[in-house]
């Protein structure tokens, strides 16, 4: 990575870290009558979250080998109080309250009316293995997807037309993709046409998002009456390959699944890590929607 990109980075984590350090000097609540240890680390928590973060949009699917053949070696200068790989990996957990609400706050897109939700597969090992895994045992499941059955988690996204995640929600392996919990904490800010898969196919689900001011538009299978939507909604419909194209990015390029796990708390970070890192890459799949006018001056939506 470019020294501009990765001083980039740090520059807007570092801004946050700033302000949610104030706050929570503010609303910390103490003990007057008992001592607080609070030693200051080498690495400043907006350090560790940009290291962290440029990890997933490195080449690398090793962290150990980025951590000491890139920025051990390489940027020293950018970092000039770097700890041993073994402290930087006991450290690491302690920002991941920073990293999820910079997530909730910095890192997500806006709805403009054009939405696409889909889920992906978070495994935690190989299908064979399930019964010997025991990093996060207790917490990942077996379940099954378009691919067969798999062992680990579930991440439930929602895309705008320009590919920015507006929202997601991780669960276990055998959770619904159609779960009324799920999803209305997913379409919580929300406006506008969702368009899925034949996944979603649901009339309670749909009844239910209608009430919220959201219309469910999904494929239907070939024994269904074909769905009553206009020629727009067609050509939308058609286009919700891009929330497929958003679920490659996040494990090809940011590396949101790896098997390497040593505790469920380093599995959080990973992921939470590699979510902000999509937010910093330079080109997102998108529609490249743009709006125009007609000759009687109504706004209409061209997807090109």
């Amino acid at each position: 990575m470019l020294d501009d990109k990765i001083i980039e980075i740090f520059v807007h984590i570092d801004d946050f870290c700033i302000e949610f350090s104030d706050q929570i000097k503010h609303f910390r609540l103490e003990d007057p009558n008992k001592g607080l240890r609070n030693r200051a680390c080498k690495l400043s928590d907006s350090e560790i979250m940009t290291i962290l973060v440029c990890f997933h949009q490195s080449h690398y699917t090793n962290f150990k080998a980025f951590y000491t053949e890139m920025v051990c070696r390489y940027w020293t200068s950018l970092f000039p109080n770097l700890v041993s790989y073994e402290r930087f990996n006991a450290i690491q957990t302690k920002v991941m309250i920073p990293l999820m609400f910079y997530l909730k706050q910095h890192a997500l897109g806006c709805s403009r009316g054009i939405n696409y939700i889909d889920s992906t597969t978070i495994k935690a090992c190989h299908i064979k293995r399930e019964k010997q895994h025991k990093v996060l045992k207790g917490f990942a499941t077996k379940g099954k997807s378009t691919m067969g059955y798999f062992y680990g988690f579930k991440l439930h996204l929602i895309i705008n037309d320009k590919g920015e995640i507006l929202s997601f929600y991780l669960t276990k392996a055998n959770v619904d993709d159609r779960n009324l919990k799920v999803i209305s904490s997913l379409t919580e800010n929300i406006f506008g046409k969702l368009y899925g898969d034949r996944g979603y196919i649901s009339q309670a689900l749909a009844d239910f998002l209608w009430n919220d001011g959201v219309h469910l538009v999904y494929k239907r299978r070939s024994n269904m009456k074909d769905q009553n939507i206009s020629d727009t909604d067609k050509i939308l419909l058609r286009k919700r390959a891009l929330v497929e194209s958003v679920n490659d990015e996040l494990k090809n390029i940011c590396n949101i699944e790896h098997t390497r796990h040593r505790a469920m708390k380093g599995f959080l970070v990973n992921l939470v890590s590699a979510l902000i890192s999509y937010q910093f890459l330079p080109k997102k799949p998108s529609l490249n929607i743009q709006p125009f006018e007609n000759n009687s001056n109504q706004l209409l939506l061209c997807a090109a």
